[in-house]
């Protein structure tokens, strides 16, 4: 059984930052890739950003790049994302995600195992 944490969410002004955390615990946990995605109420969840475990290689939607940046301790278990000049659209529960060690890629797809969420507010 694989566990996601996150941590880090709150609320921030608009311009502002935050950082987002996630632990992954378990036996089991083996991963070639992880990523956050988000989701408001109403609307399906959200690709934000990939990386491929023990790499340096990310990917990221188009609505994030050049504000939010995705990285990993591997050594920790730990996902992070830094997110820069934040925008009230940026508000939503945010979570982490793995793939299970028999897919590889950055893709949207083949992300099994997940967080609870954490939310995150931008607003004045």
């Amino acid at each position: 059984q694989v566990q996601l944490v996150e941590s880090g969410g709150g609320l921030v002004l608009p311009g502002g930052s935050l950082n987002l955390s996630c632990v992954a615990s378990g036996r089991s946990f083996r991963t070639n890739a992880m990523g956050w995605f988000r989701q408001v109420p109403g609307k399906g969840r959200e690709f934000i950003a990939a990386i491929v475990w023990g790499r340096d290689t990310t990917r990221y939607s188009d609505s994030v790049k050049g504000r939010f940046t995705i990285s990993a301790d591997n050594a920790k278990n730990t996902l992070y994302l830094r997110m820069n000049s934040l925008r009230p659209e940026d508000t939503a529960v945010y979570y982490c995600a793995a793939k299970p060690s028999y897919l590889y890629g950055l893709g949207e797809d083949g992300f099994f195992d997940w967080g609870r969420g954490t939310q995150v507010t931008v607003s004045a």
